[in-house]
């Protein structure tokens, strides 16, 4: 399963609110936001987003931690806004995690072939290091006393 997350700041950016105010509509209604729609980071993780994402270093200093919103979490919160540029934005927004969700699945599946893939070469690179060794053992002179005639030795 593949899950995109859009952070509380950049949602509220996108329908035109403050940050304050949208965590305030979820706060007021925290029957429609279940911990599979949107959750609050830790400490750790809000110091791993804010240094992976330049564009949240206005976080840093922040004494809040961000919420997180899945796409059905962006939905909702559209919903409870009730604001004309929400709910318009919103249906950008829910194309935009499809289309995030449809280049990490074919990412995916490239990254699958291209692991089968090196896979079979390297059980060619084992199979030809093999015949390789078995060439080089046919091509070295045998030692002629190390082998015993056939036959048998008449008495003297």
């Amino acid at each position: 399963m593949v899950l995109i997350l859009l952070i509380d700041t950049d949602l509220a950016e996108l329908y035109g609110v403050t940050t304050k105010a949208l965590n305030q509509a979820v706060k007021r209604n925290t029957d429609r936001f279940p911990h599979d729609f949107v959750f609050q980071l830790n400490k750790k993780e809000k110091i791993e987003v804010v240094t992976n994402c330049d564009h949240l270093s206005r976080l840093k200093f922040s004494s809040t931690l961000p919420y997180v919103f899945t796409e059905h979490g962006a939905i909702m919160a559209a919903n409870v806004l009730k604001s004309d540029r929400a709910v318009k934005v919103s249906v950008y927004v829910v194309r935009a995690f499809v289309k995030l969700r449809e280049a990490v699945l074919s990412h995916k599946e490239f990254a699958g072939k291209l692991s089968e893939l090196e896979q079979k070469v390297e059980k060619h690179d084992v199979t030809i290091h093999y015949l390789f060794d078995a060439i080089r053992r046919l091509m070295q002179p045998t030692d002629t006393q190390k082998i015993r005639k056939i036959g048998f030795k008449p008495d003297e």
